[in-house]
């Protein structure tokens, strides 16, 4: 075996080394070789062997140990083959080197030349973040031609019947493929997900029988589409056989089963059970266990009657009763002030509500990045058996500056920008310093505001300010300045109040343009005016900037005193009535009634800015700012005799003089389509010059509004138009502010 294993081995070289290549030019074919003696024992065509003593003497000595290393590899190197004169081997006869032939050198052969030196190859290889991965243009720039796609159908049986159809359909890997996948395969991958979406669904109603098959066939045969098909079969739906809790004795006795609103006979829902356990987890911690921890629920199904039975393990933790209060973090504001907020007292019954309204009263400063209200246990008894729990006030003091702008436009009143800046906490703690300022086409001013928020108690803002403005309407021009102070109860967008009210007092100077009808001319006065402002609202509407249902009830009066050559008190009021009457769910009706009246003045002794005037964005749409109501004809000082006489060029001008009352009408259709809504309105009013309105010679605007919704309220764009429109007013008027109308 060894000898001939040698034998092959060494054979084939040297067969390959005397085999001529016919192809190659110049050779002549190898001489015969002759055969071997009968006698010989080598097989025919191989030359020389290496000898067994040779052979066997190379062989390295192995060791007996089988855990040894291994011995290193020693190159070998066959004898040179015996020359013919050597003797043979015992019992062997001596074989004749076949004769070579000789070779004929080809003259127009090209010698062989040495391969150069492979300096790369020692190199090292680059590392794989220096290759640039990106397709040439032509590749990335357009879809792959080769790629195949095939479609395939979707046909759901079993689960329209049990109503889980919609869902199903919703959640479908099939259906999220929308009849297209790269292969066969691909829809094949997608209906066994489909399988187990369906088994899942139906679990979730209570069918824990059921079960779903999925197959995939071409539709029609041969065609290249496919039909996926998800059979479901739901079997018999599982109810409640036992409802059971376990947990420590309540106050209550019956608390805990009374919040988990789950009965014998109800399905195995899923969500049925989760909301009921919901229900428990939120309703403890209103009274009085903050602690509360619900376990994993268990569920024994019994397959012979297809019942359940429930039970829920809960740990309620003490029957807790408010404490104390403590404050940690980057404080905003210190301990004290935090007092101000709570609406509970030490002693009381434990109220989730409460916690979160404490919440949300800080959050409402608006001087937090982020706050929280959290229960500690105190271990110190309370009242009822109860144990007090500390309140701990998580503060993260954010940015207290801001800088924050607003701009508007409406006929007649032109454009309109304002711009704030405030420091809500210079005058810790909530002491506000604000400075705004406001330029318009038709005003220009500047104030300086102090406001302390949660002054002395909670919801409580006094501020004070003093302000110097220009406004030259049309109705008049004045320069007005005005220092004030005011306590009020005000709704915020964060925190919207049911009531709210303010108090305060103004002095007034001002220095106006009036028409005097005795001198047929306008003329400048100035008035002195100390004002009591008073203010109540009752508010059920559900937003602040957007309401869709509720009302809404304002009443102003503000007992004023004018100083114009003598002193006349007068009692300015107004009173306002808005309601939202959703219609569906994106149509809402709203509408609005405003009546206002100034009594024991005359209305030439009133300064022109503290009389009443309707039109404009907030008042009846179609009108410009300030033009309805009486009116006066004046010579134009911008009249240009040189120029055709036209609306723009007249030789007089209708200006409005305001009145002593008057009464307003709105009435919109606000219809809502994702993020944007479209609002048609009817409006109507009038200004008349007697104390109390009239309620006759009204006068119509009509027209249409776009919204777009934002987190912050909708953006509002108006555009009305007068019904029976009259000499001197717009044809068209248009209106764009933040919120709605009314």
């Amino acid at each position: 075996m060894a000898l001939v294993a040698s034998a092959a081995v060494v054979a084939g070289p040297l067969a390959a080394q005397i085999t001529p290549d016919p192809t190659r030019p110049g050779q002549s074919a190898p001489a015969p070789t002759p055969a071997p003696s009968p006698t010989s024992d080598a097989p025919a065509g191989t030359g020389q062997i290496v000898p067994d003593e040779t052979f066997q003497a190379e062989l390295p000595s192995l060791s007996g140990d089988i855990n040894a290393p291994l011995e290193p590899m020693q190159s070998f190197e066959a004898p040179a083959a015996p020359t013919p004169a050597q003797p043979s081997r015992p019992g062997q006869t001596t074989a004749t080197p076949a004769p070579v032939a000789p070779q004929v050198t080809d003259p127009n052969a090209i010698p062989p030349q040495p391969l150069p030196a492979e300096n790369v190859l020692a190199q090292p290889l680059p590392p794989l973040s220096t290759f640039d991965v990106t397709p040439p243009v032509e590749v990335a720039g357009g879809p792959d031609p080769r790629t195949v796609e095939i479609r395939y159908t979707t046909v759901v049986e079993g689960l329209k019947e049990i109503e889980l159809d919609d869902q199903f359909k919703s959640l479908s890997a099939l259906q999220d493929g929308k009849g297209k996948a790269a292969n066969a395969t691909m829809v094949s991958a997608r209906a066994r997900e489909d399988e187990q979406l369906a088994v899942r669904l139906m679990r979730s109603l209570g069918y824990y029988d059921g079960t779903a098959v999925s197959t995939v066939e071409q539709n029609p045969a041969n065609s290249g589409n496919l039909r996926a098909t998800i059979s479901a079969t739901p079997g018999k739906r599982y109810n409640l056989g036992s409802v059971a809790v376990t947990a420590n004795q309540t106050v209550p006795p019956d608390l805990i089963r009374r919040e988990l609103p789950l009965k014998v006979g109800d399905p195995i829902e899923a969500a049925r059970i989760q909301g009921a356990e919901a229900n428990v987890s939120l309703k403890l911690p209103q009274q009085g266990y903050p602690f509360v921890k619900l376990g994993q629920r268990d569920i024994l199904l019994d397959e012979r009657d297809f019942t359940g039975a429930y039970t829920l393990p809960v740990d309620t933790g003490p029957r807790s009763s408010f404490g104390t209060i403590s404050t940690e973090g980057d404080l905003a504001f210190d301990l004290d002030h935090v007092k101000l907020f709570p609406r509970f007292k030490a002693g009381e019954l434990y109220d989730a509500r409460r916690v979160d309204d404490l919440r949300d009263a800080l959050i409402a400063t608006g001087l937090f990045s982020t706050v929280s209200v959290e229960p500690q246990r105190t271990g110190v008894p309370g009242p009822d058996q109860t144990e007090q729990v500390n309140m701990l006030v998580r503060q993260n003091a954010g940015p207290a500056r801001r800088l924050s702008a607003e701009a508007g436009y409406g006929t007649g009143q032109g454009l309109r920008l304002e711009g704030t800046w405030q420091h809500r906490n210079l005058f810790p703690a909530e002491g506000a310093l604000i400075v705004n300022a406001i330029a318009g086409t038709q005003e220009q001013g500047a104030g300086v505001t102090f406001r302390r928020s949660n002054a002395g108690r909670r919801d409580r803002t006094f501020q004070t300010g003093v302000s110097a403005n220009r406004s030259n309407y049309d109705a008049f021009e004045a320069f007005t300045g005005t220092l004030s102070a005011r306590w009020s109860y005000d709704s915020t967008p964060i925190w919207q109040k049911r009531w709210t009210y303010y108090y305060g007092g103004e002095l007034i100077g001002t220095n106006e343009d009036v028409f005097d009808f005795g001198r047929n001319e306008r003329v400048r006065r100035t008035y002195g005016i100390a004002a009591v402002p008073l203010f109540v609202g009752y508010d059920t509407s559900d937003d602040l900037l957007n309401p869709t249902r509720g009302f809404r009830v304002k009443l102003n009066l503000s007992p004023e005193t004018s100083v114009q050559g003598s002193v006349r008190p007068y009692l300015r009021s107004m009173v306002e009535l808005t309601g939202y009457f959703p219609v569906m769910d994106n149509l809402v009706i709203a509408g609005r009634a405003r009546a206002g009246s100034i009594a024991g003045i005359s209305r030439d002794d009133l300064a022109p800015s503290r009389r009443y005037y309707a039109g404009g964005g907030g008042s009846v749409r179609g009108f410009g700012f300030q033009q309805l109501g009486p009116r006066t004809i004046e010579a134009n000082p911008d009249f240009d005799p040189e120029e055709e006489v036209s609306d723009d060029n007249s030789p007089t001008v209708f200006r409005p003089i305001g009145g002593r009352s008057l009464n307003e009408f709105a009435l919109e259709a606000r219809y809502r389509f994702g993020n944007f809504g479209i609002v048609p309105f009817l409006d109507a009013g009038q200004v008349y010059d007697s104390t109390l309105p009239k309620g006759r010679d009204l006068r119509f605007g009509a027209g249409i509004g776009g919204r777009f919704y934002t987190n912050f309220g909708p953006m509002r764009v108006d555009v009305a138009t007068p019904i029976a429109r009259k000499e001197g007013e717009s044809l068209i008027a248009l209106y764009i502010s933040i919120g709605q109308a009314f």
